[in-house]
């Protein structure tokens, strides 16, 4: 069955804060000889930090996508690649939203990024769900408590210990940071969960960025089959997709 969700890109951005800015932010290019691997977090309930993010994989991450959904650009946007650290606004720790949202703004500040979007069919995946197997605990965490999505990368496997979370919220954060495609939830499920999701990566995960596992090393089932442990199915299917497309972008003003 197709998938149609062209608008979908416009309409999430739209229900998004939209004024939203770092109080501060420094961006310096990444160190030609770091090898911490690339993450965006909150390293505390204020600093926000990206590490070793090409300029398309910002874009990528401040509107949900993965980084083959946008286009256009010039060559150093996807090769040149940047640290950031930036405190956040009022004294709580902004939700992953807001946290794009002052993502957006600052890449149209420093980064002088002007984008537009265009509809594109597709490879996606659709995320369902078995309601007879589903293997999902409801959260006890509090209405307002942050969600917790933040893959845990090792030599052999990932694990993603996920607490208080939508299947909306796991969907965009497996799109936008784990897959090679939009993936679409399609579960009908409105609860949050915790859930512990573990599994051997491939060459398609992470932008490829992860060295290969020898076959001696693999202990964890792949991605598809430990999520249908949990009651759920990743299928890939075809859609209309709003990629995000680069007009005009520049190198980052000086600190």
């Amino acid at each position: 069955m197709r998938v149609v969700f062209s608008l979908l890109l416009i309409w999430a951005v739209l229900l998004r804060p939209q004024n939203l800015s770092f109080e501060v932010a420094t961006i310096k290019p990444t160190p030609p000889d770091d090898r911490s691997g690339r993450f965006a977090t909150m390293r505390s309930a204020r600093q926000f930090v990206a590490k070793s993010y090409t300029l398309k994989y910002m874009v990528a991450a401040a509107y949900t996508l993965p980084v083959r959904a946008i286009s256009g650009g010039p060559d150093w946007t996807n090769s040149d690649r940047y640290d950031i650290t930036a405190l956040t606004p009022g004294e709580s720790t902004p939700t992953t939203d807001q946290q794009m949202a002052m993502l957006r703004s600052l890449l149209a500040d420093r980064f002088k990024l002007q984008v537009h979007t265009e509809p594109k069919e597709q490879a996606v995946y659709e995320l369902t769900a078995n309601r007879i197997a589903l293997n999902l605990k409801e959260s006890t965490a509090a209405p307002n408590e942050q969600p917790i999505l933040v893959n845990r990368i090792f030599p052999n496997r990932v694990v993603l210990p996920a607490r208080n979370a939508t299947m909306a919220e796991f969907a965009a954060m497996m799109g936008r940071a784990v897959l090679d495609r939009v993936v679409v939830d399609k579960t009908g499920l409105s609860g949050r969960y915790d859930f512990d999701l573990e599994w051997t990566p491939d060459d398609t995960q992470f932008g490829g960025g992860l060295p290969p596992i020898a076959l001696e090393n693999i202990q964890r089932p792949d991605l598809f089959a430990a999520v249908q442990q949990l009651g759920l199915k990743l299928e890939s299917t075809r859609a209309k997709v709003d990629i995000v497309v680069i007009d005009s972008v520049e190198r980052p003003t000086p600190n």
